[in-house]
């Protein structure tokens, strides 16, 4: 064992002036086969004094200087035994080899320094008295210093487990990072999903279609063949699952065909008592909450140029361009009055194509445990676009609906319809118009009263928050982001109160047309039906039928007319065209007046 001398303190004069701070090396004993244990250089320990802190540097090279002290020659020795001296020579003189230090008996080898001590020091503490000695060269393996660091990985600190589901690439084929993208799950945990859950869905459809193909199975579950393929092998270490066979080309757990075991029975039969669901995995219910925030249909920037664009061969005023745009800029309700037949639905129409982008709408999500189906086939409207990026199947790229309800509404549909056949959920229809748009026709015609109806509608308008009931009792909390609109042509004095019309803050009346409208309208339904338009054949349609009793116009006239025109012409076996006699037999089964008669009955005739 050595023994250092300690440095003066500060401010003090040292004993002797050539003496180092930093211990030298020991002379090279006779040569002896190196250790296996410390052939590898040390770590330096620079800036730190005192015998606690010292670790012998590794030997220069041959006629190489370490900052201005050299090594130290091999004719001359330290003063004592048992201690350590530099000593200032010729930079010129020539410097043996030197050979590390026998290896000690194995009964006697000192212990290893603990990682603690061994880690190189701050920069902070560097004294400026010893300059730096670098340790060389070594194998990447061999030095974990600072400079040495790996980097982050790409998707930010902490495990992929802990980030959430929907993920959002980067890459510059997707979408800009503030639109809701929902990319592929790569494992079962990234689906929000858990192992048994998904079982059961393999179960069921197994269950229903006798037997499938691995491939099969992961395009109704609308998941990864990877994630399918584990749980198939799950159910058959289970016994639940057995092989049949291929299923034709190609190589893998996929193309295998799998089907149901007797032992699979008695929990087959707990699995549809607990529900009957069998389709695409569902989505957890607050990864779709996070998704309708995303695609929000409030905040819109929609301008008059772009809507003339988007309204197709309607005739619209400009006093509807100005009611209708602020409208949808600000996502909140409208109500639409005014005289039957004049394109108040058309209208509704026209304005779900002016909002922003495709959305994303899942197959189904899950509400503690229970499965509520929400993509529906008869509003939804898919969209494929070629070349676009992979996303999850489980969720199906749609144009923003527009969902119609008249006067089939009753107060139940707009709650959770919960089937006891099947065990699970149909979302009511405001749920199905999310990030879209609702349209109620026909108000006050409904079932329920128009004051009932409004009661259960101003919470939602207001707060953007919906309230629905599950079977079991208990309520849930889900977001109303739905541009909802009214439409009636009945006196909005008779239905409506002030506490309605001050939640819908826009009030818009469509009007009937004027003549030259009228005209307009027909020659577009000429255009679009193929009958040659004849203006002279519509003034002598105004002239005999509407001027003389006083008949006021209505925007869908001139297209059930000419319907009426086209069957007549088709009966007489003439080609359609506007004459007078097609355009009196149309009006005299089109325009009738049921009158009452003094016996009680009513007579109809044509006016």
């Amino acid at each position: 064992m050595s023994l250092f001398r300690r440095p003066a303190p500060p401010g003090q004069p040292a004993d002797d002036s050539n003496r180092s701070v930093t211990p030298v090396e020991t002379p090279a004993a006779p040569a002896a086969p190196p250790s296996p244990v410390l052939s590898g250089p040390p770590r330096p320990r620079t800036g730190l004094t005192g015998a606690s802190a010292a670790l012998p540097p590794r030997a220069p090279a041959p006629g190489a200087t370490t900052g201005s002290r050299p090594a130290l020659p091999p004719n001359e020795g330290p003063e004592f035994p048992t201690e350590r001296r530099s000593v200032v020579v010729s930079p010129d003189a020539a410097i043996p080899e030197r050979r590390p230090p026998p290896a000690p008996p194995a009964e006697r080898r000192p212990p290893p320094a603990p990682p603690a001590e061994r880690r190189p020091p701050p920069a902070s503490v560097t004294s400026p008295d010893v300059p730096e000695r670098r340790p060389p060269s070594a194998p990447p393996a061999a030095y974990a210093g600072p400079e040495r660091r790996a980097p982050a990985p790409p998707g930010g600190p902490g495990p992929a487990a802990a980030r959430t589901p929907q993920r959002r690439s980067t890459d510059g084929a997707m979408p800009a990072a503030d639109k809701f993208w929902p990319t592929q799950p790569r494992n079962l945990e990234e689906t929000g999903l858990n192992t048994t859950f998904i079982e059961e869905l393999v179960l069921k459809a197994l269950f229903a279609a006798g037997e499938m193909r691995g491939m099969d199975l992961a395009n109704r579950l609308r998941l990864p063949t990877t994630i399918v393929d584990d749980i198939i092998e799950g159910l058959r270490r289970q016994k639940y699952v057995d092989i049949r066979g291929g299923g034709g080309s190609g190589v893998g757990k996929s193309t295998m065909i799998y089907q149901l075991t007797p032992f699979v029975t008695d929990v087959l039969r707990q699995i549809n008592d607990r529900n009957r669901y069998n389709g695409p995995a569902p989505i957890p219910f607050q990864e779709w909450v996070a998704s309708v925030k995303k695609q929000t249909v409030r905040g819109n920037r929609i301008t008059r140029t772009r809507m003339e664009d988007k309204f197709g061969d309607l005739v619209i005023r400009d006093y509807i361009f100005d009611g209708i745009g602020p409208a949808m800029n600000s996502g909140r309700a409208i109500f639409f009055y005014g005289p039957p037949g004049n394109g108040k639905t058309a209208i509704c129409q026209g304005m779900v194509n002016c909002f922003d982008g495709d959305i994303f709408i899942p197959h189904a999500i899950l509400i503690d445990d229970f499965v509520v189906k929400i993509f529906d086939a008869n509003l939804h409207k898919p969209v494929e676009e070629e070349g676009a990026p992979a996303y999850d199947r489980r969720w199906v790229r749609c144009r923003r609906p527009l969902v119609v309800v008249g006067g089939e509404l009753t107060l139940e549909m707009l709650d959770l319809v919960y089937s006891p056949e099947v065990r699970y959920y149909e979302a009511p229809f405001q749920m199905k118009a999310m990030n879209g748009m609702l349209l109620i026709d026909d108000f006050g015609r409904q079932k329920v009263s128009p004051k009932d109806l409004l009661n259960r509608w101003i919470v939602p308008l207001e707060s953007d928050i919906d309230m629905l009931t599950l079977h079991t009792g208990k309520k849930v909390q889900v977001p109303f982001d739905v541009f909802a609109a009214f439409s009636t042509n009945l006196d909005p004095s008779d239905l409506v109160d002030d506490a309605f019309l001050r939640r819908v803050r826009y009030k818009l009346e469509v009007q009937r047309p004027d003549e030259e409208q009228f005209h307009e309208i027909f020659q577009i339904m000429c255009r679009k039906r193929g009958v040659p338009y004849d203006a002279s054949a519509v003034d002598y349609l105004l002239d005999t039928h509407y001027r003389p009793v006083g008949r006021p116009l209505a925007a869908c006239q001139p297209r059930d007319l000419l319907d009426q025109v086209i069957d007549m012409a088709h009966y007489q076996g003439v080609e359609p065209r506007l004459d007078a006699a097609l355009l009196d037999s149309a009006v005299r089964g089109y325009f009738v007046r049921f009158d009452k008669d003094k016996a009680g009955g009513s007579a109809a005739s044509a006016t």
